[in-house]
């Protein structure tokens, strides 16, 4: 094929014109038209949405069959160097585009939408949470490096988008228009961030708040009651070692998981968020571990699942524990233990539904890779924290 040929041959179809710029390389002596081609077929491409389909089969074309044009003619050039340049777009249009995907410039007034990717209500709670971290939030010293083109309000986005949707790091790098690694590097640093500024709270209520928002059923049946205790485990990827393999590993839930027991309040309010075990982990022992025993004060009362045999426990510091009978080796229960148990099923569940808000945050409920797993505490404690900042979801009448 003629380079000259194809110069020369300009086809015009509805207004559009193919222009074929040759690129002079003065060390091997050719005609290179691939790169030109690609930039050219980029701009087409723009055209043909709105002339013609038959351009971009063109175009296909020409990208296909003219990479490297050889032709006899070396000493004359058509077109200098210097008039040769590549043709290339507005980057800058570009970046502004992609950097608006998805910004909290864009959802703060849809709600639904920032419920959506946040699982709070509105832009108030949105920056109410944001608020509770302090202005340590505008001086991090990142893992990797200080990131560019996003907001803080925008990192703190991104965030609770992975946690809330567990959304994969190459999507979000899309949606705010910055590399894998900066997502890595974000989610890490503000993780730590946010779980060493809240574990600084006090979120241990005293007797008298846990009374004053104590539901009706509460106060009628169980007055003493401080605590409402039951596990929850989240599921991470099979570990490479077998002995972390051996160690992670539940029967309960017959996979690799991480194990914590989680406390609330009879209002609602979720207390006690200790850190996290291996799956193989009992109950009593997080139990021991939790520092529970320093928290109780002596005459209340503490509601568990029957698993949580820590009678025992408790039983020094004058603790009373709530929990389902067990049948033992009586064929079945008796009306009194029946009706106990039902009471106390009615009261325990409310800590059921509240792991239940916490799972909706999907990184709970989706296994959690290497790196995620190494912040498994800390996830956990921020996920849960996050339900405090949420409706309440036990009712007065409860």
């Amino acid at each position: 094929m003629n380079l000259m040929k194809l110069i020369n041959n300009r086809q015009s179809t509805d207004g559009v014109q193919i222009v074929l710029i040759p690129w002079w390389e003065e060390e091997t002596g050719q005609y290179f038209l691939w790169t030109l081609c690609i930039h050219a077929y980029r701009i087409k491409v723009l055209k043909c949405l709105v002339t013609s389909v038959c351009m971009l089969l063109v175009n296909m074309y020409l990208m296909c069959c003219v990479q490297v044009v050889d032709t006899d003619s070396t000493s004359s050039c058509p077109i200098s160097t210097a008039e040769a340049k590549p043709i290339h777009a507005d980057i800058s249009v570009q970046t502004e585009t992609c950097r608006h995907l998805l910004s909290l410039e864009k959802i703060s007034s849809d709600a639904r939408s920032l419920q959506y990717y946040t699982g709070l209500e509105n832009a108030d709670a949105f920056y109410y949470v944001l608020g509770s971290l302090g202005v340590a939030a505008h001086h991090l010293n990142y893992s990797w490096g200080t990131p560019r083109d996003i907001s803080v309000e925008n990192q703190f986005l991104l965030t609770l988008i992975k946690l809330c949707l567990h959304s994969p790091n190459r999507e979000l790098s899309i949606l705010f228009c910055i590399a894998e690694t900066v997502v890595s590097n974000i989610f890490v640093t503000w993780i730590n961030f946010m779980y060493v500024t809240w574990s600084k709270l006090n979120i241990w209520p005293c007797k008298e708040l846990v009374q004053f928002y104590m539901p009706h059923g509460f106060r009628r049946l169980y007055p003493t009651t401080r605590l409402i205790v039951d596990g929850v485990e989240i599921s991470i990827k099979k570990p490479v070692k077998p002995s972390a393999q051996q160690a992670t590993f539940s029967s309960y839930k017959n996979r690799n998981t991480l194990k914590a027991v989680v406390g609330i309040s009879p209002g609602g309010l979720v207390s006690h968020i200790p850190d996290a075990f291996e799956g193989a982990a009992n109950d009593k022992m997080l139990i021991e571990r939790s520092s529970l025993t320093a928290k109780l004060d002596p005459g209340d009362s503490l509601m568990t699942d029957k698993g949580f045999q820590v009678q025992d426990i408790f039983a020094p510091v004058d603790v009373t524990v709530n929990t389902p009978t067990f049948l033992k080796k009586r064929n079945q229960f008796t009306a009194k233990s029946l009706k106990r148990d039902r009471r106390i099923a009615s009261k325990r569940v409310h800590v059921e539904r509240l792991i239940g808000l916490a799972k909706t945050y999907k990184i709970l409920s989706t296994p959690l890779n290497n790196i995620e797993t190494a912040l498994g505490s800390c996830i956990l404690f921020c996920c849960f924290m996050l339900c405090n900042f949420r409706r309440c979801i036990v009712p007065a009448t409860a």
